[in-house]
């Protein structure tokens, strides 16, 4: 008996490869759920669209490729506006499944029309696509496989709608694994979709297909399948790129963060002690002083400073005064209740905030907690130290105003240091004229550098066996345009205290080379001593920048003789005696200056490469009524020539000074009873032979080139 129906055969190769494209279609379409929820608002939408394309195309072009693997008696073909239709409802499908994968969340009545939505667009382009082949007689549907393959589209669209959710907060290699499982689960449905819809569609036998003359089955399947894996592989490729920039862009974005919190760390903290910094303190403080103006409250600032932590860095070396410091930040802010502020100014100063006292004895009260939190001992290691505070205390408004509100705090503690530290004192009207002072000072001396207003003083020094000149020391003075010569002993501490002693000495080296290069054209072969500060010594680049001075003035390194306090030589004898030796490589001159004053120790005062030893004035002046003075006098010059070193004796006013200086066999003198400094002009008429009250004291040959060929010096 002939059968009414032609028995459809399927390519197990074809099957094989639609089945491929469907899996290869879903795993894409997952990958895509990551991109369309993307932060930037036009890149998701622009995944979206080109997502919906490509995702619909592969769904599209699996739908010809497994047509293609069903076998009729007859050539197939499809008409190009159903083809295109169907095209386009596989589109629109996967817009409309990225779209709901991108919400921010799944409820059961989104999950049931967007499933419902789904599977219709799914079935509307499976059945398009096969009205766009036209039979005749015409399919004949067997509605129970249609309903089935209906019903499969919309469960495979609920499935695979679950799974995008689940899928999009997964990363790393979980992630990866369960989205090529989840694939695979969404390949076969979309397939069983497929094959259900096709088995309910029954061709009667004798059929023959009209649009056999259109798109050609074998050729739109082929340009489909191969269309459709560029498309979909290129799309993956560039979804992985975009991913692998957005991770490495999101790395960025932390790490900037991470930066930026750190630069706002370390714009409002000390970095030592992670205190307020005095950009916080200063905010604050303007707004405590805000509030007490319009309640009519008070404040109080306290200025602390540890007595005695300068020997900790020099003695311990900076590592153990950085751990003194940040234990005593954390035992000042231990103190500070939660409406007080404590900062680290600098060094080893410290400013309290003290918010709301309700007189003065709640600030004194305060002070004495932080002298005592100070005093107890800090423990280094094996060693333990006690350092003691001084504290200065100014209440707002009472030493205001703000803007002085610190400095007078500060005026306050260095009165407490100078009656001998740990103790506090308050602030007073009267303190307030010698910082007015000394900050107008240090003004001028800031204009003074820029104007050059100073002038170099010269004093001779006299040989005490022949009685003539055989060298002078460099003395600073201060030219002020009101108020006159300014004596070193009131400007020099003031250019410490500020910081502008370098400057100040690179200066009065600079000067005294020239004026070496000036003499030396007169044919003078003058030898001058300059003063050395301790904080010239501290720079790493000293003898860098004096070797620069003597070449930039063509003058002998020999000529120059450097004096260097004890006291300073001692405070870093290792430093001093690396940059001693490096000063006598050069052939300069090292002079021990202020000797007897200091803590020298032997040992180390014998390693110095120094020519000489400067006595102090202060032993020179009691010669004559001291008899432990001229015991010490004694005993330095006998134990300079021991060593090798001459001895200079400096500040000799009277001739029985004079007589017994000679008397020990003191090297040189130098002092009032000689010659007063005078300025450079005024020494070089002296020179010359000009006139002048110099008690007929006359300069050694050897001084000058034109006496003495070779350029001998005494």
């Amino acid at each position: 008996m002939t059968s009414l129906w032609i028995t459809p055969r399927y390519e197990p190769g074809t099957v094989f490869v639609s089945v491929a494209i469907a899996i290869y279609a879903s795993y894409i379409a997952l990958h895509l759920t990551r991109r369309v929820r993307g932060g930037d608002t036009s890149l998701a939408r622009g995944w979206l669209m080109g997502g919906s394309l490509v995702l619909g195309t592969g769904i599209w072009s699996m739908h010809f490729v497994g047509m293609m693997a069903l076998r009729l008696p007859f050539s197939l073909g499809y008409t190009y506006g159903l083809t295109v239709l169907s095209w386009l409802a596989a589109v629109a499908v996967s817009g409309l499944a990225l779209g709901i994968a991108s919400g921010e969340r799944l409820g059961l009545g989104r999950l049931l029309a967007g499933s419902l939505a789904m599977g219709g667009g799914i079935c509307a382009m499976h059945y398009v696509g096969m009205a766009a082949m036209v039979l005749e007689p015409g399919i004949v549907w067997d509605w129970r496989w249609v309903l089935a393959s209906v019903g499969i589209a919309v469960a495979a669209s609920a499935v695979a709608l679950s799974i995008f959710f689940w899928l999009r907060s997964r990363s790393g290699r979980a992630g990866s694994r369960w989205q090529l499982v989840a694939a695979v689960a969404m390949g076969l449905a979309i397939s069983g979709m497929h094959y259900a819809g096709m088995a309910a569609a029954q061709v009667p036998a004798g059929a023959l297909c009209l649009s056999a003359g259109s798109l050609s089955g074998e050729e739109l399947g082929v340009l489909t399948s191969a269309g459709a894996v560029v498309m979909l592989t290129m799309t993956l490729l560039t979804a992985a790129i975009d991913a692998r920039t957005e991770r490495r862009s999101a790395g960025l974005a932390v790490s900037l963060a991470e930066a930026q919190d750190q630069l706002q760390r370390m714009a409002l903290l000390d970095p030592l002690t992670q205190l307020p910094n005095r950009l916080v303190f200063e905010d604050r403080l303007g707004a405590v002083a805000a509030r007490c103006d319009r309640f009519g409250q008070r404040a109080a600032v306290l200025s602390i400073d540890l007595d005695g932590f300068k020997p900790v860095n020099d003695s311990w070396g900076h590592q153990a005064g950085d751990q003194v410091l940040r234990e005593m930040a954390a035992r000042l802010a231990a103190l500070a209740c939660a409406s007080d502020s404590v900062t680290r100014v600098g060094g080893d100063e410290f400013l309290m905030l003290l918010d709301l006292p309700h007189d003065s004895s709640e600030a004194a009260q305060a002070a004495e907690r932080v002298i005592q939190a100070v005093r107890r001992p800090v423990t280094l290691g094996e060693r333990t130290l006690q350092l003691s505070g001084s504290v200065g205390i100014a209440l707002y408004p009472e030493d205001g105003p703000l803007d002085k509100l610190v400095l007078h705090a500060n005026t306050a503690m260095q009165t407490a240091k100078r009656a001998g530290g740990s103790v506090y004192r308050f602030f007073d009207a009267r303190m307030d004229a010698g910082t007015h002072e000394l900050m107008e000072l240090q003004q001028e001396l800031r204009l003074a550098l820029e104007r050059r207003e100073f002038e170099l003083y010269y004093q001779p020094k006299l040989d005490s066996a022949s009685g003539q000149i055989t060298g002078a020391e460099a003395l600073v003075r201060w030219n002020h345009p009101k108020r006159g010569l300014v004596a070193p002993g009131v400007f020099i501490p003031v250019a410490e205290r500020f910081g502008l002693i370098a400057e100040l000495g690179q200066w009065i080296v600079e000067e005294a080379c020239r004026q070496l290069q000036v003499w030396a054209r007169q044919g003078v072969r003058m030898r001058v001593a300059v003063n050395l500060s301790v904080h010239q010594l501290r720079q790493a680049d000293l003898v860098e920048r004096i070797q620069q001075a003597v070449r930039r003035h063509g003058i002998d390194a020999s000529r120059l003789t450097f004096e260097i306090t004890e006291t300073a030589a001692m405070e870093d004898a290792d430093m001093t005696l690396r940059l001693c030796e490096r000063m006598a490589a050069m052939r300069a001159t090292l002079s021990i200056d202020d000797f007897g004053t200091g803590y020298s120790s032997l040992s180390y005062l014998r390693r110095l490469p120094a020519q000489q030893l400067k006595i102090d004035r202060s032993f020179v002046r009691d010669l004559e009524t001291s008899s432990d003075a001229r015991a010490i006098v004694d005993a330095v010059v006998r134990l300079a020539h021991a060593l090798g070193l001459k001895v200079v004796a400096e500040g000799v006013e009277t001739e029985g000074q004079d007589r017994i200086l000679r008397g020990f066999a003191c090297d040189e003198l130098q002092g009032f009873l000689f010659a007063r400094p005078m300025p450079a002009r005024e020494l070089s008429a002296w020179m010359s032979g000009q006139p002048g009250e110099h008690g007929g004291l006359a300069f050694r040959p050897s001084l000058f080139a034109d006496l003495l060929p070779g350029g001998a010096s005494g």
